[in-house]
């Protein structure tokens, strides 16, 4: 599979992950993506470079959005754009 594909799955299931404040510790989000912590830094680095405002809540011991926000990587038809803009997703 193309290594950009792969990338952006990875930010979708961190991204899923994050949303639900279930990653765990750092090295237990390593485990569940089967990825090393460099890895895991750089990744949490590029979705910061992209406006991911990402924090670790150590209260909760998980990564946390500072605020609510949407990722949305792919093509989607003009209507599902309306869905995806309002939050519905498509």
């Amino acid at each position: 599979m193309n290594l950009m594909v792969k990338q952006i799955q990875l930010i979708e299931r961190m991204d899923q992950l994050i949303r639900m404040q279930a990653t765990g510790s750092p090295e237990e989000l390593i485990s569940k993506l089967g990825i090393s912590k460099t890895k895991l830094y750089r990744m949490i680095n590029t979705m910061k470079t992209l406006n991911a405002p990402i924090e670790y809540d150590i209260t909760l011991q998980s990564f946390v959005y500072a605020e609510p926000v949407g990722f949305t990587f792919g093509f989607y038809t003009k209507g599902q754009k309306m869905k995806i803009l309002n939050g519905y997703g498509g």
